[in-house]
């Protein structure tokens, strides 16, 4: 999540007891922070990632499960506060694909001027890079497709002299296009030449999904009555992604992009609806403006009309009262197949998604995807698919066809921690209980909502009904290859002062952390710990409770990722003066399987192990360090710099802007590269 994004107010009024709360009762007590209960198992993972593997599609990253345990072989990196991206000694750091590359020749070249029109930013990368994913092309590490996540844009940078906003109100329809254009996702493919890649230009695959694209709706509320609208009369269709943040993928090959701030896009100046209250739909007006120029001349196919969302007709099929319920999703592209519509994947639940990862995968049991929502006391989810997995289900070209599979039926659970380190998965039917301070009330959300249709629509507000754990900014997951275990990346929550749990124990948590858990025997339980505690090097007791150092000192971490051979990648979005005076956002490393005390129980990090987390990269300044992933032979690492400053200068990513000089700022992605060709952190 941006630093510039939305402002996560507080719209959960549950009244649930905290994640802080929890976790303070549970330090009070336990001894899982000297080795982990039920925490790390060697459960070996199986067929971890797999991905669709034919002519068309090839394996992914992490289709191939590396069998041997990786150990770091680089030194933490100094931290950096300069426009260029910092990587250790015997690395190197290429630009490529910044917003703006064309991706056929209908986009003119960018322009550093800014005058580059809407058609240009239809056909080119789009800003503010966030998320992405490499799928390789007939099983190469040097020949694939990388799809790319636009979290937001900067309206300043965007255009010539900014945005023209007169009284209030939009005026120039090309320019609000254009932003409109900027957001979504970019299907881009790339190879590898000697030491340097490049995209292709003008390949067929290429090509975006912005915040206009028509896509299909799919699962429980696919043709439901609640998202019917002037232009899809029967609720199977939305129009658009927006504010794409966190990623993920699937083992049949497809992208999964999440919808995050989206709230901010739409507006109801009148009566909101219950599920529009506890998400967050403005009441005044709408973060670009962009519903301003409805009803002018140029709009075609109410294109701006759309983001207002009061109702104004006799029936949803007359307005868009229901536009809004077409966003908060996780959405699902099949890179390999282009002009394919992308689905909106609706049974994996409605919020500000941040992020999709998949669980173990075991054949003959069902398929498990995790997804945080990334606000200020919000939760942490868990969807478990109707049908079990195949392997023979990984090799497809019908992806699409395996979304609906797996991804359409199912349970969607959320996440209640409790202060013994154990935790429950609540699940979200109209049958499940409901609690009232913490305690079971005798009603069900049948009592609440008249069908799944409901909840899914309003799935935070279900959630705060069953009694789930408030918790500080839910982000990204992960899943540890070779134990099994999944770890999620805490953020911040500045707000968070009156009352602390067992997952969120700090109070005007500045400097966040990372919590794992190892899924229990059944469906519902789980296992937890707290695996590292963000602090500067010089916090307190209270604050470092990790012992982290000059070389390892992190805030607000963010970006989350595991590869095949066992490291985690931690990047982060400061937002903790103390940690940004030494260092611009960063990524480090750890390998979390190899810290393990002389029972053989997991560690986590503390003042003995804690130079095993290693800073690798810093970005330039301004920035935030956000995506990951990596090339199926390790020698490509592939992350995005988003907002940077002053930055890129030239395509050496490492090449720091000459001091007086400026440039218009793009959003890029970086590929970092050994310069003797091996494996990158090893």
């Amino acid at each position: 999540m941006s630093k510039e994004t939305f402002d996560p107010t507080r719209y959960n009024q549950s009244g649930n007891t905290p994640f802080e709360q929890v976790l303070e009762a549970s330090l009070s007590r336990r001894s899982i922070l000297k080795g982990g209960v039920g925490i790390g198992a060697l459960t070996a993972f199986g067929s971890f990632g797999l991905a669709g593997c034919n002519s068309s599609s090839s394996v992914t990253g992490e289709a191939a499960q590396s069998t041997a345990r990786a150990s770091l072989n680089f030194k933490s990196i100094a931290g950096s506060l300069t426009d260029a991206v910092v990587v250790p000694p015997g690395y190197q750091a290429q630009v490529l694909v910044p917003w703006g590359s064309p991706l056929n020749a209908a986009a003119d070249a960018w322009k550093e001027d800014g005058t580059n029109s809407a058609d240009d930013q239809l056909n080119a990368l789009g800003m503010h890079h966030d998320g992405l994913h490499f799928f390789p092309l007939n099983g190469s590490s040097d020949d694939g497709l990388l799809c790319i996540n636009h979290e937001y844009i900067d309206v300043n940078a965007l255009h010539a002299n900014g945005p023209t906003v007169n009284n209030g109100m939009r005026t120039i329809v090309d320019e609000v296009r254009k932003e409109i254009n900027a957001h979504g996702v970019s299907v881009v493919r790339i190879q590898l030449t000697g030491n340097r890649w490049q995209m292709v230009e003008s390949d067929p695959l290429n090509r975006r999904y912005t915040g206009a694209s028509v896509m299909d709706v799919s699962g429980p509320l696919a043709y439901s009555h609640h998202l019917v609208t002037a232009f899809s009369d029967d609720g199977s269709q939305a129009r658009g992604t927006l504010n794409n943040c966190g990623n993920g993928y699937t083992p049949w090959g497809t992208y999964l992009t999440c919808e995050e701030n989206w709230p901010g896009y739409f507006v109801n100046t009148g009566t909101q609806t219950t599920e529009q209250q506890r998400i967050g739909l403005d009441d005044e007006k709408t973060r670009y403006l962009w519903e301003t120029l409805a009803g002018h001349q140029e709009e075609r196919l109410d294109e701006f009309s759309r983001f207002n969302v009061t109702p104004r007709g006799a029936t949803a099929r007359d307005d868009y009262r229901n536009e809004a319920n077409g966003h908060g999703y996780i959405v699902e592209i099949d890179p390999y197949t282009a002009n394919s519509r992308a689905k909106k994947r609706t049974a994996l639940g409605r919020f500000r998604h941040e992020g999709c990862t998949f669980g173990k995968l075991t054949v003959g049991q069902p398929v498990v995807f995790y997804s945080g929502h990334d606000s200020r006391f919000e939760y942490l989810y868990k969807f478990v698919s109707e049908q079990n997995w195949q392997a023979e289900d990984a090799d497809t070209v019908n992806r699409l066809a395996m979304g609906d599979k797996y991804m359409d039926s199912g349970t969607l659970y959320v996440a209640l921690f409790n202060d013994d380190s154990s935790g429950a998965w609540l699940p979200l039917t109209l049958e499940s209980p409901t609690r009232t301070d913490g305690a079971l009330d005798g009603g069900t959300l049948a009592d609440h909502f008249s069908s799944l249709d409901d909840i899914i629509l309003n799935t935070a507000g279900a959630a705060d009904l069953v009694g789930a754990t408030p918790m500080d900014r839910p982000e990204w997951c992960s899943v540890d290859p070779f134990t099994g275990s999944v770890y999620l990346t805490l953020t911040n929550n500045t707000k968070r002062t009156d009352s602390t749990n067992p997952a969120n124990p700090r109070l005007n948590n500045k400097f966040g952390h990372v919590i794992r858990w190892d899924e229990g025997a059944s469906a519902e339980v789980f296992t937890w710990d707290i695996f590292v505690f963000g602090s500067p090097a010089n916090g307190d007791a209270e604050t470092n409770r990790s012992g982290l150092t000059e070389w390892n000192q992190f805030a607000s971490p963010d970006g989350l990722a595991f590869d095949p051979r066992g490291i985690l990648w931690i990047q982060t979005d400061n937002g903790a003066d103390e940690v940004e005076e030494y260092t611009n956002d960063q990524m480090l490393a750890v390998v979390p399987s190899s810290l393990r005390d002389a029972d053989g129980k997991a560690q986590t990090i503390n003042a003995e192990n804690q130079a095993e987390l290693r800073r690798f990269f810093v970005g330039p300044n301004g920035c935030e360090v956000t995506g990951f992933t990596i090339s199926p032979d390790y020698k490509s690492l592939f992350i995005n710099i988003q907002h940077p400053s002053n930055w890129p200068y030239n395509e050496d990513a490492t090449q720091a802007t000459p001091e007086g000089e400026s440039v218009r700022p793009r959003a890029a992605t970086v590929v970092i590269r050994r310069e003797d060709g091996g494996e990158i952190g090893v």
